[in-house]
């Protein structure tokens, strides 16, 4: 026999969405953050390792390109949902 699974409000389904969203942003801020800090360090002549350096710069570039592709999509979405016929 199967369990019933306690169903969703839609209320609490929108307010994790936008936890969720709200955490993806700020992983974001922190990956730019880590590598305009450790850029910083590197331009001051600091110890830190240059390749460390790229790998910083290089996921917070992934990450903003990721950021804005799911942002396109969603206004892609959303404007398709407002062309539609009721």
């Amino acid at each position: 026999m199967a369990e019933a699974k306690p169903s969703v409000t839609p209320y609490e389904a929108q307010k994790n969405f936008a936890e969720f969203l709200k955490e993806s942003l700020n992983e974001v801020s922190r990956a730019d953050a880590k590598s305009n800090d450790m850029t910083n360090k590197l331009i001051r002549g600091e110890n830190v390792d240059l390749h460390q350096v790229l790998i910083a710069s290089q996921k917070a570039s992934i990450t903003m390109q990721l950021t804005m592709e799911v942002r396109n999509k969603a206004v892609e979405a959303y404007q398709e949902i407002m062309r539609m016929q009721i």
